[in-house]
């Protein structure tokens, strides 16, 4: 096959899937990998797709663009709803006082689980942190729960607070469980988000809570966004719908994370 109708194909695969693995690109056409990183450098200077880790992804994709408010609305899908009921039972088996919980659809679906619940009125009262006016949004009205606002410069585009205002007021809490959503999980690179302030509030965010949770849609596996805020070291646990693989489930289990799938 030459390189011309290797390419096509490769781009026709892109769009049908929204991305692919280099390995399995090598092994389709019987190539080495150096080759196939050609392709993909060739086809991504000619706009057709975007190189990431282990592969490359459609155009279409979001990875890089954050979304909006009102387009996350839209993205509580049935895995989202599996994810977020798996972390309110590990948030209820943990038996937490005092719960971070980041911006991000997944999440704020965790807080409509959590607004939803049956609470026991012996209970002692759960005090929440957050900087998502969405999620706070869908929690201020609960007598069970005592909600504290982080502030900071609100972004239009998400509804929450960021950058270094906002990380430092979380410097200053210790909480029992973090609940933080990310862009993107990879091998070598930890989780990711498109932008350096949401960046550094979830590090604060992280760097904050005694257990760290991230709830991750498998869309997400082996992904790499502009900035880290989180290594495999620094999270206790992934909650997920679908198994991560390959180097991703490796390096997962090299840095001890507890891996829940939904």
């Amino acid at each position: 096959m030459f390189a011309e109708e290797r390419q096509a194909e490769i781009a026709r695969l892109v769009g049908a899937t929204r991305r692919v693995s280099g390995a399995d690109l090598a092994r389709r056409f019987a190539v080495t990998m150096e080759t196939i990183r050609r392709d993909l450098a060739a086809l991504e200077s000619e706009g057709v797709l975007r190189r990431v880790h282990g592969g490359a992804v459609s155009l279409a994709r979001t990875d890089s663009v954050e979304q909006s408010l009102d387009t996350r609305e839209t993205l509580k899908t049935p895995a989202k709803r599996r994810i977020a009921a798996a972390a309110l039972e590990y948030l209820e088996f943990m038996e937490a006082t005092s719960v971070a919980l980041d911006a991000g659809s997944t999440v704020e679906t965790l807080a409509d689980a959590l607004a939803s619940r049956q609470a026991n009125p012996a209970d002692q009262q759960l005090l929440v942190m957050t900087h998502a006016l969405h999620v706070a949004g869908r929690l201020a009205d609960q007598p069970e729960i005592l909600l504290e606002l982080v502030g900071g410069r609100v972004r239009t585009l998400t509804w929450a607070a960021s950058g270094v205002f906002t990380a430092e007021q979380y410097s200053r809490y210790r909480c029992d469980i973090a609940f933080l959503g990310c862009n993107g999980v990879a091998a070598g690179f930890g989780f990711s988000t498109p932008e350096l302030p949401e960046a550094a509030v979830k590090t604060a965010i992280v760097n904050s809570a005694r257990k760290v949770v991230v709830l991750c849609d498998a869309e997400k596996h082996d992904h790499e966004n502009f900035a880290r805020f989180a290594t495999f070291a620094q999270v206790d646990v992934l909650i997920t719908d679908a198994a991560p693989a390959g180097r991703l489930a490796r390096a997962l289990e090299d840095g001890g994370v507890e891996v829940i799938v939904a």
